[in-house]
């Protein structure tokens, strides 16, 4: 099996360098992993997280279905941007993860998002949560979660995974996606994504800063793995609103009252 795997290892080595493979800046790596790969490796993790009720309490869509719907509209507010790369070559399928105590996100490679209803319960608006699904879309419409997990894990590691090889490696993965670390520039390029997906739908496009905003002032405990180690929320907040103007400073709408009746249509 051993030269099996190295001879995959090489093919996908040779396959990227062939169709352009894509070295992140700011010590993001380089992502080895075609759009397939994503796809499928995405769809790997997937079935692990929801095959494990007991650290990823998911609701059910049947038992929920106005709360999905509403996540679903948003998603193809957003994706209906014209701005979203892969619109058409992921899932972009949503989960609600029941945990009030996690302020959280993550999207797999492919397009598989996953919200806590922690941290649905902390944002204050639509257009905030908008924001913050913006933010994680494009961590995979960039394609930052192949390009991050190989750097973290290893292009072995992955390899075994995609070959069925080693199942707990794939689980350790999976459990990772809540509290990815990515690069300082793919947390900076994925909030400002998330503007200019925002921008040409009814949403007012700073929804992500607002976020940033109630994480400042709660005095930034409570929130995400990821800002303890990112960028400054200050800073982002600027480079939000910065980008906001730079595309035309736009006054779009926030939602507050059907962002409430969602939220109270949770458990």
């Amino acid at each position: 099996m051993n030269h099996i795997k190295t001879a995959l290892f090489a093919l996908v080595i040779v396959s990227a360098t062939l169709s352009g493979c894509k070295e992140k800046k700011g010590g993001g790596g380089i992502n080895f992993f075609s759009l397939e790969d994503d796809k499928a490796f995405g769809a790997q993790v997937a079935e692990e997280i929801e095959s494990d009720p007991s650290t990823y309490p998911i609701l059910d869509s049947a038992q929920y279905p106005q709360a999905y719907a509403y996540l679903y509209a948003i998603r193809d507010s957003i994706l209906n941007s014209g701005n979203v790369v892969h619109k058409d070559d992921f899932d972009w399928r949503l989960r609600i993860i029941k945990d009030d105590s996690i302020l959280n996100a993550f999207c797999t490679p492919g397009g598989y998002i996953y919200v806590y209803t922690g941290i649905i319960k902390f944002l204050d608006a639509e257009h905030e949560f908008a924001g913050v699904m913006g933010h994680e879309i494009a961590h995979a419409d960039e394609r930052h979660s192949t390009a991050a997990l190989t750097q973290q894990y290893g292009i072995d590691v992955l390899l075994s995974v995609v070959l069925g090889e080693d199942k707990g490696a794939l689980a350790q993965i999976a459990q990772g996606l809540v509290g990815l670390k990515y690069s300082r520039d793919n947390e900076s390029e994925s909030d400002l994504r998330s503007v200019e997906y925002l921008n040409p739908t009814a949403y007012d496009a700073r929804g992500a800063a607002k976020f940033f905003e109630k994480i400042i002032a709660s005095g930034g405990g409570s929130g995400p793995q990821f800002l303890s180690t990112h960028p400054n929320p200050d800073n982002r907040v600027e480079a939000i609103n910065a980008h906001w103007k730079a595309l035309g400073s736009k006054v779009g709408e926030t939602f507050e009252a059907r962002y409430e009746l969602f939220q109270n249509s949770l458990p």
